[in-house]
C-alpha cells in the first residue's frame, strides 16, 4: 500500500522516502490533506512514460487515415476572418 506523508514530513524524511521508493514502495505526498505528487520507483516512471508513448503512437497512427487541412486554407480560415471582421 502507498504511503502518504504532508511535504513538512517529506522534508524531514527524504532518504527515507528515496530508500522506499528503491524498494519498490511509492510515497504520496500531501499538500493540506490533498494528494500533490508521488515518489516512484524510477522503473514504475519509466513504465509509465514508456505506456503514455506508446498510447500517443498508436492515436497517431489512427489520425493518419483522417482528412487533413492545408496551410493555405488554414491562413485563408484566418485572414478572411480578421477581414470580415473589419
Amino acid at each position: 500500500m502507498d504511503e502518504s506523508v504532508s511535504v513538512r514530513e517529506a522534508r524531514a524524511q527524504l532518504a527515507r522516502i528515496l530508500d522506499a521508493a528503491q524498494e519498490g514502495t511509492p510515497t504520496v505526498i500531501s499538500r493540506a490533506g490533498v494528494p500533490v505528487a508521488a515518489v516512484v520507483p524510477f522503473e514504475a516512471y519509466s513504465a509509465l512514460e514508456d505506456a503514455a508513448d506508446q498510447l500517443l503512437a498508436r492515436e497517431a497512427v489512427q489520425h493518419l487515415g483522417e482528412p487533413t487541412v492545408g496551410m493555405a486554407e488554414v491562413l485563408a480560415d484566418i485572414f478572411g476572418s480578421a477581414e470580415g471582421a473589419a
